[in-house]
Formats: structure tokens, C-alpha cells, sequence
């Protein structure tokens, strides 16, 4: 059921679940229920059927066991699994209704209890749930809490749960579109099985996407066309009482034509009429699409209506992404003046230019907020993965397999209070963990995340995986934590997974969520040892030219041996065991998940929609721009033109005696950066600073013909976004001392122009565009900004703009003394 206007918000802030596992001497003991019979009520709604039936099919699946299921009680006594609402348990709770009849759990929406108890005849588990929601969510615990092995169930005798949500809106996105790294080679069995994957775990709903959206008009891969498996799709959610929202972008250039208005109302009604079920319609206001405000929801206004002819009791929300200031303004504007009846709600997603907190003060109480987050992005996002490698981000690149469970769990706990909940926005099955963290959270948020994650590998991978694998989820994010070449865990978590690899059946070995994880920390260790191998060789290319003055054959020799040190690791030689099985499980994952990870390979899209592969030998050391190098250098006459050249390049990060270097984006060699708040509290960065990169069409740029590559620092920057500065901080300068700042500009936003000035006021270059081709430039800093003795450097992109804030980005900086201390000036 879609939350309208009249929900209390205080209600939300707090998780109503709880849980008491208690066991005499500290250890539960398991039941066994292979012989159980599944006793559901005899009036049973047909989805309280479908959800036995899920039930009765999952266990089979994971153990080979069949339960029968009636009506009534087995007369010769027995094990038994009791499934209903409460309301009606008398009529089915058998020889246990005197015991358990009083004791049926919490109020609450969606909420549900179970109970083991024992007699002689055998022990019985009864789930009894408040609604017929709550039968399919307690179904789901029930088999996140079974222990399933070959021939055997069993659960723990101690299980005592009660349990309703804290947020009424849980739920994923699934766009069956051709951008997505999987979801378009689903067909509807695998969609059902995947919506009941979801409903396990606590989703109450599903976002689909219309046909027409910022994607190509068709996939290699659908079974089947769009509008007919969005129709599909929203059936299936209804069989299980699951919402269906829309997310329904506008697509056309200018709605203040009333023709183009006619159209949508045509075209969007012509969808509508096609699904079964829509509870809800979400309207972005960018990314895509890119309407004022006041147009936009003079539009959404006529869609409400069109809607309502067959949906009557559908709701209309939307967000204000990618506005630019007079744009947001305005929109808050018409929320708080005219206060739209026909608005339900609004929606915090990406691009959103104001912190949720913020937003919920600004928007009138009556509208609730849905938090969107992007969780299946690692970098050029809306939460990016904080101080991530640079080795990690232009090879397993945006859209990768990405468990972030204590990532996840820090935004959800952060944020939610001020939502009603969250569906998520999710591009396929790579972010399948993140999706398990925000359906639990969101039903109670004091979950420990590491309880998740063993749900999660006990009911997806195995009961004897429980532990081990949860275990591993974690150290899979952790591989992504500072250094990649100083994290040696990398190595450690291979080995773990190694070792369950080593213990698998072929079962195993076949299963989707095994091979991801397997996928990862492959991947992850094949980097770290290439990263670690082109180092070394960028290290003796280096020597080689440092020597260069007293070599006998100059530079011309110099620059010669260098190359062919370079070349010759050309293509990586290193680990081509953990490159190959990293192959073979790419072959594997789109066998048995249609998983995409490469676009010659298996059709992805593009490389940066999840074609890891395309890009796991993607450069990692500066070869292709010393190469560039030497083609200048080479064209010079004069040797000592040329050593200066070479000089240059091997001391390319030394600002000279009393100055200061730092590369911007790399977190081991950033110490001037003002950081701010960080991620455990502005996860999202609009108030911090944080590590971003270019993406691959910056770095293709052409230089009088030449392909100019880029240095590796060059590929990561500090960032700010929208109107927060980007600042630098250096004390303990020489007051006396004059000082001279070089700076590159790379970044992802080449036209985004840039502007920097110290504390004060005091100006040290207006708003420029960024040179292209990429290179540092150099400015003077007037002695009154170093006069104190300190420093404070603020970079600004151009105020005011909507789309995704990026612009304000610098990949290194030095300061250097321009003369010596003591000097007048």
C-alpha cells in the first residue's frame, strides 16, 4: 500500500522490530522439520497461497524436499510449519491454540510473529501475521532462519520473533531496458523468482520503466518487448501484494507546448492502461529529462488525472534532480504557496542539489520523502565509494560487482529517519548484497549488518556457508579501502574464497551470487599484483632516464631503453591464473544470470555499464604518457633541451626546496586537502570533498595528432560539487617568502569552467575553462594571502547550476617558492 499525505512521520523514525533468540546454555537447539507438514488456513487469500507457495518450492529447491501442505492437521501428529493471520489462528493453530493463541505478535502494518514450540507429538512453527503482507514477510524470515541442508530442514528451537517495519517503503528498482548489465535477458520466470529473492528479505515493492526512456530502443538480449514485460512484471507483483511504482521520465523537449502535453497524456495513458497494477508514478525532474518547474508539474497535473482512469487510487510523486538554484527555488516555491493536492510525495534521489535533511525542513510536512538511492554505482554517483584506488576505479570502473554492506548500512541509518523509506535505484544484479542491506534496514534498522550478510549467504549460497561467506561480503569491501598497493588483505581474501571454491559442489559452483563474489575477489587480486608489477617497471623506466646525463648514447638512448623496459610488460604477463579463472567465471555468470561483462563478449551495452572485462588490463602506470613524452622530446635538436625534458618528467612531483606537493584524489598524498564532514556523515558529498575521476571519453583527447594520454594522476581529483568550495590549507609557510601555485585541471567536466581564490577574498584567477590538452598551468599568489604565514585556497565551478555538480575538480597542485627567504619584497 503507497503511504498518502495523512502518514505520521514520528511513527517512522522508529523500528518497531525485536528479536529474542534465547537458548539454554547459550546454544539453540535445532528441530527437525523434514517431516513437517505446511498447515495453512483453509480461508487463505490467493496470495497468502502464492506465498506458501514460495515457501513449499524454495525449500525444495535448496534441500530436495517436497513439503506437503493442507488445510488441517496431521492426524497422526507430527512436525509442522502453521501459516496465517492472526486474526484467524484459533481455526488453525491445532493443539497449540490454548498456548499461543494470546501471543501473536505486534500491531503494525506488514508486521508478523512466529513461535517454535514442542510437544510429544512433535514441534510446530507458527508464523502468524497481521495481514496478508505480513504472511509473505514472515514466510521470508522463516526461510532466511531455516537451516536447509540436502535432505534435511531444521530450525533453531530458541527462534522467538516479533517483528513489524519501521518504513513502510522498501523496495528496488528493476528496469528491463538495455542499459542495465543483466535485467534485459530476464525472462518472467526469472523476474518472479527474483521478486520472491526480494520479498524474502523484506521488499514490499518494485519500480518498473516505460518503453521509452534515455535508452536504445531495443537489447540483443530481451525475451521480450518492453511494454509486454512491464505488463508481465506488474502481474507478477500483484499475484504477491507487492506496489508497483513507474518511474516514468519526461522525456520531451518543451512541455509548455501544448501539443507536446497532448502527446505524453496520449502516450503515458496508453502504458497505464496496459499494467495491471500501479500504485505509485515517479517523475524525475532530471537525469533524464529536463523541464522548469513550473511545466513539469503543470504537466504532472494532467498525467495525475489520466492516470486515475485506471488507477484511481494511484499516487503521483516526483524529485527535484539535475535543477538548477532558480529551478529548485521555484519548485519549493510552488510547494509551499500552492501546496499541489495532487502531489503525493517527493522523492530524494541523485542530482538533488539540497542534503535530505534540508529538503525535509523545506518541504511542507504533508508531502513525504522517498529516498532513492544509487546503490549499484561505485564512482560518478550519488553515494561514490569513499577514497577509492584509482587502479580500482578505471578498471572494475562504475558499475561493478559492488557488496558495500557497511557502506550501505552507514547511508541507510543516516538517512532514513527522514524518509518514509527507500526503493532503490539499482542497474542490474551487481549490487544484489546492497539491495538485501536496505530491504532489512529499512524493516528495522538496529539489524547487525553482519546478521544480514550471514542470512544472506546461508538462504542464497548455503547453510555451511553461513559464517564464512558473510565474512567474506565483508572483506571484499574492505579490499576496497585506501591503498590498493599497500592492502595486502586483497591477497587474504582471495585465499578465502579460494578455500570455499576448493570446498564447493558443482551446485555451488553454479550459483549466481558464488560466482560474483569469486568474480570480485579474483579480479580484485589480479589488479593488485598487475598495479604492483607496472609500478616496478615505471620504477626502472624512471632510473633508466635519470641516468640519461652519463650515458654515453644521451637521452636518445636513455629514452629507448625506458620504452622497452615499459614495452616489454606489454600485454601484462603478470598472474595469468587469477586472469583466466576470472574469464571463466565471466563465462559463468552469463550462463546462469545473463550477466553482461563485456560488450564484444556477451553484447553489454557499453564498457562502463558493468564490461569489466574490457577493461581489466587497462593501464595502471604512466607508460602511454611517458611514450608521449619522448615523441616531443625526440623532436628537439638539443640535448640539453632534451635532459631538461627528462628532468622534468623524473621530477615531475618535487616542488622544489620549501614547497609542497599533492596529488588530489590519491588519499596517501593529499595532506593540504580540507576533507570536511567525510562520508559516515555526508555520504553523498555535497558538503565534502572526495576522490573522483575521469571517465574514458576525457582521457581520448587529441593533441597536434597525437593521442594524449594521461599521467595516472591525472585520472583521479578532489572534488567538491554544485556550490560547495573545494579548499586547500597550508600552514607554517615562510611569511617572507614569495609563492607560485601549479595546477592541472583534468576532471570529467572539461566545459565546466573554474575559479580560484584564497581566504580574503583575494582573487587568483577568474573563471577559466580548462586547458585542453591537459597540462599544468601556473599562477602567482599575492604576498598578502601567504603574509600570515598560512594559506587557504578555495576552488568554485560556475554557481547556480543544476545536472550532477561535478566541475569543481583539481588533480594536482604545488606550491613553490619563487625566492629565497629573507628577500624584501
Amino acid at each position: 500500500m503507497i503511504v498518502r499525505t495523512s502518514i505520521r512521520f514520528d511513527v517512522f523514525a522508529i523500528a518497531l522490530s525485536t528479536l529474542c533468540l534465547v537458548a539454554a546454555n547459550g546454544r539453540a537447539a535445532p528441530l527437525d522439520l523434514t517431516k513437517a507438514v505446511v498447515v495453512e488456513a483453509a480461508d487463505a487469500s490467493p496470495r497468502e497461497r502464492k506465498a506458501v507457495d514460495m515457501l513449499v518450492d524454495d525449500v525444495e529447491r535448496r534441500t530436495q524436499v517436497r513439503l506437503p501442505r493442507g488445510t488441517k492437521w496431521p492426524e497422526a501428529g507430527g512436525p509442522a510449519i502453521v501459516v496465517g493471520k492472526a486474526a484467524g489462528a484459533a481455526a488453525f493453530a491445532g493443539r497449540f491454540a490454548d498456548a499461543i493463541i494470546t501471543d501473536v505478535g505486534p500491531a503494525g502494518a506488514e508486521g508478523y510473529s512466529f513461535r517454535v514450540k514442542q510437544d510429544k507429538a512433535g514441534p510446530a512453527v507458527f508464523v502468524f501475521a497481521n495481514d496478508e503482507r505480513g504472511v509473505l514477510f514472515g514466510i521470508g524470515r522463516l526461510l532466511r532462519v531455516l537451516k536447509m541442508t540436502p535432505g534435511k530442514i531444521a530450525i533453531d528451537s530458541a527462534v522467538n520473533i516479533a517483528t513489524a517495519p519501521a518504513y513502510p517503503v522498501r523496495g528496488h528498482q528493476l528496469g528491463y531496458r538495455p542499459k542495465t548489465n543483466s535485467y534485459d535477458a530476464w525472462d518472467l520466470k526469472l523476474w518472479e523468482q527474483y521478486y520472491r529473492d526480494l520479498a524474502v528479505f523484506g521488499a514490499n515493492c518494485v519500480e518498473l520503466l516505460p518503453p521509452r526512456t534515455d535508452d536504445a530502443a531495443t537489447s540483443p538480449h530481451f525475451p521480450l518487448p518492453q511494454l509486454d514485460m512491464m505488463e508481465g512484471m506488474s502481474r507478477l507483483a500483484d499475484d504477491y501484494g507487492l506496489d508497483v511504482w513507474i518511474w516514468y521520465p519526461a522525456m520531451d523537449r518543451d512541455y509548455s507546448d501544448p501539443a507536446t502535453v497532448a502527446f505524453a497524456l496520449e502516450e503515458w495513458g496508453n502504458v497505464f492502461k496496459r499494467l495491471p497494477r500501479i500504485d505509485a508514478v515517479f517523475v524525475p525532474g532530471g537525469d533524464p529529462g529536463h523541464t522548469q518547474p513550473k511545466f513539469l508539474m503543470a504537466l504532472l497535473e494532467k498525467e495525475t488525472e489520466v492516470l486515475h482512469r485506471t488507477h484511481p487510487k494511484a499516487a503521483m510523486w516526483m524529485s527535484p534532480q539535475g535543477f538548477t538554484k532558480t529551478w529548485f527555488d521555484e519548485f519549493l516555491e510552488i510547494l509551499q504557496h500552492e501546496q499541489p493536492k495532487w502531489l503525493t510525495g517527493i522523492v530524494f534521489g541523485p542530482q538533488v542539489r539540497m542534503p535530505l535533511p534540508k529538503l525535509r525542513e523545506a518541504v511542507p510536512r504533508q508531502y513525504p520523502i522517498r529516498h532513492y538511492p544509487d546503490i549499484t554505482h561505485s564512482r560518478q554517483c550519488q553515494y561514490p565509494v569513499p577514497d577509492w584506488d584509482v587502479a580500482y576505479a578505471v578498471t572494475e570502473s562504475r558499475e561493478c560487482i559492488n557488496p558495500r554492506p557497511l557502506g550501505e548500512a552507514t547511508i541507510c541509518r543516516l538517512l532514513s529517519p527522514y524518509t518514509i523509506g527507500a526503493l532503490t535505484y539499482s542497474e542490474g544484479c551487481n549490487d544484489d548484497v546492497n539491495k538485501a542491506l536496505w530491504s532489512v534496514l529499512s524493516w528495522d534498522p538496529k539489524t547487525p549488518v553482519v546478521d544480514i550478510l550471514r542470512d544472506y549467504a546461508g538462504y542464497y549460497i548455503g547453510e555451511r556457508y553461513r559464517d564464512d561467506f558473510a565474512q567474506g561480503l565483508l572483506a571484499l569491501e574492505q579490499n576496497w579501502r585506501g591503498s590498493l598497493a599497500a592492502n595486502a588483505a586483497v591477497e587474504t581474501t582471495l585465499e578465502q574464497f579460494q578455500s570455499m571454491e576448493r570446498q564447493a559442489t558443482p551446485e555451488d559452483l553454479h550459483n549466481w551470487r558464488f560466482q560474483q563474489a569469486l568474480y570480485r575477489a579474483y579480479y580484485d587480486a589480479y589488479v593488485r599484483r598487475r598495479l604492483l608489477a607496472e609500478n616496478e617497471v615505471e620504477a626502472q623506466a624512471l632510473e633508466r632516464l635519470r641516468a640519461a646525463g652519463q650515458s654515453a648514447g644521451g637521452t636518445m638512448t636513455a629514452m629507448a631503453e625506458a620504452e622497452a623496459i615499459l614495452d616489454a610488460a606489454v600485454p601484462p604477463r603478470v598472474a595469468p591464473d587469477l586472469k583466466a579463472r576470472v574469464f571463466e567465471l565471466a563465462d559463468a555468470l552469463f550462463a546462469s544470470i545473463r550477466m553482461q561483462t563485456s560488450v564484444e563478449r556477451y553484447k553489454a551495452i557499453a564498457v562502463d555499464r558493468g564490461a569489466t572485462l574490457d577493461t581489466i588490463d587497462y593501464p595502471l602506470n604512466n607508460r602511454r604518457w611517458l611514450k608521449d613524452r619522448f615523441t616531443g622530446l625526440r623532436k628537439l635538436s638539443d640535448e640539453s633541451q632534451r635532459l631538461r625534458g627528462l628532468a622534468a618528467i623524473v621530477d615531475w612531483t618535487n616542488p622544489g626546496p620549501g614547497g609542497f606537493y599533492d596529488d588530489l584524489g590519491n588519499p596517501s598524498r593529499q595532506p593540504h586537502l580540507v576533507v570536511g564532514e567525510g562520508f559516515e556523515r555526508d555520504p553523498a558529498f555535497l558538503a565534502s570533498s572526495h576522490a573522483g575521476f575521469a571517465g574514458p571519453d576525457q582521457v581520448r583527447e587529441k593533441a597536434d595528432g597525437i593521442a594524449g594520454a594521461w599521467r595516472v594522476s591525472w585520472l583521479d581529483h578532489a572534488e567538491s560539487l554544485l556550490d560547495a568550495p573545494l579548499s586547500m590549507r597550508y600552514t607554517d609557510l615562510d611569511p617572507t617568502a614569495e609563492y607560485r601555485l601549479r595546477v592541472v585541471y583534468a576532471g570529467d567536466g572539461p566545459r565546466k569552467k573554474i575559479r580560484l581564490e584564497a581566504d580574503g577574498g583575494i582573487e587568483i584567477h577568474p573563471f577559466i575553462t580548462k586547458p585542453r590538452p591537459v597540462a599544468p598551468i601556473e599562477f602567482d599568489i599575492p604576498a598578502a594571502a601567504t603574509r600570515s604565514g598560512e594559506l587557504a585556497l578555495h576552488w568554485y565551478r560556475e554557481p547556480g547550476m543544476g545536472d550532477n555538480g561535478r566541475g569543481c575538480q583539481v588533480s594536482e597542485a604545488w606550491l613553490m617558492k619563487k625566492r629565497p627567504a629573507g628577500r624584501k619584497r
